[in-house]
């Protein structure tokens, strides 16, 4: 589903005053937007992706990549093969990034100085010089590459039954996009031309989809929370913000998601059984639990006084099913009430907090290399103790590592939030004074903000805040916007 919002007037400069405060607040937040010049001559020493012959040779498998439209730093591919008795075998590919950039190389360091790719509306800052993430590294179309190959073998009823990791040499034979794969999945659209064009091909993606499913099922079981929100997104016609565009889930971007999250599970649980230390992704009990219990009483559902996956996760569906319309609304207060994540360091045979809102306790970021340098770190400590080598990083190396990473990341989410504000407060400029339906989406020492159902932009409420917390639906009046600084002010009416 796509919600459009449009209409204002532009003077044509949009996406290069956006590119510039993009610039800006990188550098405001400590984030770098080049790259150390000795790790571009580095790079420039560099003539041919890494090889090693020494690794499986996989490349005659179904191996296809979905991912955004326009993406070219591709992490991951993924094949399916039906087992007898109803199993299926699933295989995740991961580039092998650490294959390039080694360790304490000048490439790097320069990767650790924002350990994540920004991806803002007019600029994306990579993790990794373009031509490591989008060709030397990447699974790219029609190419041998190197890759770390998570092998995962589901019982008929989707339980996980073995699981195996290797490296592998691998051939990315499809190169796809969500929307078209999500909609032939979903039988509102044609099978999508490099689909058709792989014998075979089109039944291995729908046995992946099954099985994906079969993942997603045991852990909403299990208490994982099943939420849905709007991604609003500037539209640019030419180089003019024409509107923005609201992009919610499908059917494809589930499958690689569900794959990526056990995935994760599995090479978590492979490095605790090699008595290797890790950085898990975590996120603790929600910190506002007794707004969320108040959420769920105004719907007329009681949630127990003490954080419970399982039971919020059933009211959430209770929630969509009642009202699918508001229910992206819903999701955008809890994720709030739930509070970030954070990395941490796990130490073989510790039991760590785990991730609540996936509702798993295993789980260690490694199925992006080129984007997040958690992943990057993670590969190593698995080649490592593929290889009975031994541990490439100290316990407080990691420590400082999982800090660092988890401080740069929320930057990278500062950055991109403020551009997104840059660019919806260039198209809500001429409508000064209207009014629109809103939802407050947060409550802080800073001020009250809500965000408004259509165009789904986010300000603060300036005026009439007393008295709201999240969740709460509002009328309220546009005041003001403030282009360089991304500030939305609102009114209650």
């Amino acid at each position: 589903m796509k919600a459009t919002y449009n209409s204002r007037m532009s003077t044509g400069q949009d996406r290069s005053v956006l590119q510039q405060l993009a610039a800006q607040a990188m550098t405001a937040n400590n984030l770098a937007t080049t790259f150390l010049p000795e790790a571009l001559a580095e790079l420039a020493a560099v003539k041919t992706s890494p090889t090693d012959p020494g690794v499986r040779d996989q490349r005659a498998l179904l191996w296809c990549s979905i991912d955004n439209d326009d993406s070219r730093d591709l992490d991951q591919l993924s094949v399916g093969e039906a087992l007898p008795g109803g199993a299926t075998k699933v295989l995740v590919a991961i580039a092998d990034v650490d294959a390039l950039v080694r360790k304490g190389s000048a490439l790097d360091r320069s990767a650790q100085q924002n350990t994540t790719s920004v991806y803002t509306s007019a600029q994306i800052f990579p993790m990794l010089p373009e031509r490591v993430s989008t060709d030397l590294t990447s699974l790219s179309f029609d190419q041998d590459r190197l890759a770390v190959v998570i092998e995962m073998t589901l019982a008929a009823d989707g339980t996980l039954a073995g699981s195996d990791v290797y490296r592998s040499l691998v051939h990315n034979k499809a190169k796809l996009a969500y929307n078209s794969v999500a909609a032939w999945l979903d039988a509102t659209g044609t099978i999508p031309a490099a689909i058709a064009a792989v014998p075979g091909l089109d039944a291995n993606i729908r046995l992946q989809s099954a099985a994906a499913q079969q993942l997603k099922a045991l852990r909403h079981a299990h208490g994982a929370l099943d939420f849905e929100s709007i991604e609003a997104r500037p539209v640019f016609d030419g180089d003019m913000v024409s509107g923005l565009r609201g992009e919610k889930t499908n059917t494809a971007k589930q499958l690689i998601e569900d794959l990526m999250i056990s995935s994760n599970g599995v090479t978590a649980r492979l490095l605790d059984a090699k008595k290797f230390p890790s950085i898990r992704r975590i996120v603790r009990i929600p910190k506002r639990w007794d707004r969320i219990v108040e959420l769920a009483a105004e719907r007329g559902t009681t949630l127990p006084a003490q954080p419970d996956s399982l039971a919020l996760n059933q009211f959430l569906q209770a929630a969509r099913a009642a009202d699918p319309i508001r229910f992206p609304d819903l999701s955008l207060s809890v994720i709030k009430l739930m509070g970030s994540g954070e990395y941490a360091v796990e130490m073989p045979g510790a039991g760590g907090p785990g991730h609540f809102g996936l509702a798993v306790r295993d789980y260690a970021h490694s199925t992006a290399p080129n984007r997040r340098y958690p992943d990057l770190i993670t590969q190593r400590l698995i080649k490592a103790a593929l290889a009975g080598q031994p541990v490439p990083y100290t316990q407080d190396e990691l420590a400082a590592l999982a800090r660092h990473c988890t401080d740069a990341e929320d930057a990278a989410k500062k950055v991109e939030r403020q551009v997104e504000k840059s660019a919806a407060a260039m198209l809500l400029q001429h409508h000064i004074g209207e009014t629109f339906d809103a939802i407050v989406t947060g409550v802080t020492v800073h001020g009250t903000f809500v965000r408004l159902l259509n165009p789904p932009v986010e300000g603060m409420l300036y005026q009439g805040a007393d008295g709201v917390d999240v969740g709460m639906a509002l009328r309220v009046r546009l005041l003001s916007t403030n282009i360089a600084r991304g500030f939305i002010d609102f009114a209650r009416v």
